[in-house]
Order: structure tokens, then C-alpha cells, then sequence
């Protein structure tokens, strides 16, 4: 029986669009929906295309993290909105190397 409530469970935030990240945060906790955070995030990288988003919390605050890739570029930028305000937290561009060694450290 408890086997039928998970597959219930599961079949019903997927059909409801139901998020989560990583992290273990679901879309659910953020007052600011992932494609309006998107949006903003796009807006500090016109013509970028975003490469991975994700919900995360940092130093206690809830974010949407973004990296957007730049035509024309090796770089990438990432964007970090607040997922209760959805007021742009911050704005770094990273390259090509920094990248290397964050996707290097988060296997570890």
C-alpha cells in the first residue's frame, strides 16, 4: 500500500509541475516561479541562453541560480535571483577555467 501513495505522490508532481533542485528545495518554497526568475536572469544576459537553473539557498536566503552561456563566448554567466522577491541578488561572469573547477569540485 505504501508503495501505491509514493507512485501517487510522484505521478501528482508531475503533473503539477512540481520542481526540485539538488539541493533538496522545491519549487514549491519559492514565491517567484522558476520562468519569472528565468526572465530576469535573461534580462543581464540579452541574447544568452540559460545552461542550467537551479533552486538553492544561500548565506539563509532562497535564490534561483542560473548560468547563461554567450554567444560568442566561452563564458558564462551566472545570475542569481531571490525566490521570494525575485530581485536580482547577483551577476558574475565565469570562464571557461572557473567553470572547469566548480563542475570538478561539485563531484567531489
Amino acid at each position: 500500500m505504501k508503495i501505491t501513495h509514493l507512485l501517487l505522490a510522484l505521478a501528482l508532481a508531475a503533473l503539477t509541475g512540481c520542481e526540485s533542485s539538488k539541493h533538496g528545495h522545491s519549487a514549491a518554497e519559492a514565491a517567484i516561479s522558476k520562468a519569472d526568475a528565468e526572465r530576469t536572469a535573461l534580462a543581464q544576459a540579452p541574447g544568452g541562453t540559460i545552461k542550467e537553473g537551479e533552486l538553492e539557498k544561500e548565506h539563509g536566503r532562497l535564490i534561483w541560480s542560473f548560468d547563461i552561456a554567450i554567444p560568442g563566448s566561452a563564458d558564462i554567466k551566472e545570475v542569481q535571483v531571490d525566490a521570494q522577491t525575485g530581485k536580482l541578488v547577483s551577476v558574475q561572469t565565469e570562464t571557461a577555467a572557473d567553470e572547469a573547477k566548480e563542475t570538478a569540485k561539485e563531484k567531489k
